[in-house]
């Protein structure tokens, strides 16, 4: 285990802090702030600027065009985009294009170019019904003949997916297998209702009524929706920690400038004890998300992932437990500026409880991670 990054891993997160650097946190309102307020679409310019600096193709092969990177330094590249809030799925995208390139083979090669030219847009349907349960799958999917699949059910708080092109939802089939779909935006049968997150942004209900699928465009491997789930959450920790970072960052700046009885507030012992706690809170959160992040890289095909499972539970934990306990801490620090609309913070507490949230709180995690140890010494 050598958690020491590659040269060609620390330049794409040198690219993304780049690219990034004169991006400001959104300022998409809340629905608390004014009713009915969401995001329409991810930020279009943003993405262009990604694919430019060949961001968004860091995941796809070589062969299509792409930097052929792993899990790893697609967690530096989004801890890079968490850090300014950035409304892009680099998640969705990134996760994607390594599935494909691993389960897909020859049947979804031709998928990975435009993925990696940013064209075409995917999204990822990966909370099920409650984001708790990799099991409980809400769509079905049925084989009808030798070249299609037909898909019935509802998937819920899927992200960005009125700005995709496609999305890529977990669907149970007949036999029990879980089978990966690539599901046209515009197929027919497939409807989109609205729902909103906890920070603010546009998600969507779809509601799939005999959907057909071309059978090129479903994965049928086995793992390979375990696989792409633990990657999502994986990469969500990254999220996690990219926030925790700049909201630290954000609360040593106010601190050393605010002054309460002649001096700064980040003299005061109260204070710095409760800096020093959510220090070691980002650094267990960043251990943690490195190890998932390279068991995920080191995986073979094929392997059963029970050890891995338990690395990724650990990181989702701490990121989960972690970045509360940071924006909380950045808001009793920062008193009542911290709630100010005017200023960011209230913005990356907003974010930081959706991360939280999603794909499972700590406790879910916690759950998972107790019957994984008891699989493991029965």
């Amino acid at each position: 285990m050598d958690f020491t990054f590659t040269e060609e891993q620390q330049a794409a997160a040198e690219a993304a802090a780049a690219v990034f650097s004169d991006v400001a946190p959104d300022g998409v309102p809340s629905p608390v702030e004014v009713p009915g307020a969401v995001a329409e679409d991810f930020d279009r310019e943003l993405w262009r600027r990604l694919v430019r600096a060949d961001l968004v193709g860091l995941t796809v092969p070589t062969e299509h065009g792409g930097a052929g990177l792993g899990p790893v330094a697609l967690c530096l590249v989004l801890r890079e985009a968490a850090k300014v809030l950035a409304r892009v799925p680099l998640l969705e995208a990134g996760a994607t294009a390594l599935v494909l390139a691993r389960y897909g083979g020859e049947r979804t090669a031709r998928l990975l170019a435009p993925i990696g030219r940013g064209e075409l847009v995917v999204t990822v349907a990966g909370n099920g019904r409650t984001g708790h349960d990799p099991a409980e799958l809400a769509v079905s999917a049925r084989s009808v003949g030798p070249e299609d699949w037909l898909l019935d059910g509802v998937q819920t708080a899927v992200p960005w997916a009125y700005g995709a092109d496609r999305v890529l939802l977990p669907a149970r089939a007949g036999d029990g297998r879980t089978v990966l779909a690539l599901v046209p935006a515009d197929a027919p049968g497939l409807t989109l209702a609205e729902q909103v997150s906890t920070s603010g942004e546009r998600l969507a209900e779809i509601t799939l009524d005999s959907v057909c699928v071309d059978d090129a465009e479903v994965l049928t491997a086995c793992h390979a929706w375990e696989w792409l789930r633990g990657l999502l959450i994986t990469g969500t920790c990254a999220l996690a920690l990219g926030l925790g970072t700049a909201v630290s960052r954000m609360t040593g700046e106010y601190t050393s400038k605010r002054e309460q009885f002649g001096h700064p507030i980040a003299t005061f012992q109260a204070v710095a004890v409760q800096a020093a706690d959510r220090y070691i809170d980002l650094r267990a959160m960043e251990a943690t998300l490195w190890q998932a992040a390279w068991r995920i890289e080191t995986d073979a095909p094929g392997d059963t992932g029970l050890p891995v499972a338990a690395d990724i539970a650990v990181a989702k934990i701490w990121a989960s437990e972690g970045v509360r306990r940071v924006v909380q801490t950045a808001q009793h620090l920062h008193g009542g500026f911290g709630a100010d609309t005017d200023y960011p913070l209230h913005r990356y507490h907003a974010w930081a409880k959706q991360l939280e949230l999603s794909l499972g709180p700590a406790a879910a995690h916690e759950e998972a991670l107790a019957d994984l140890l008891a699989s493991d010494t029965a």
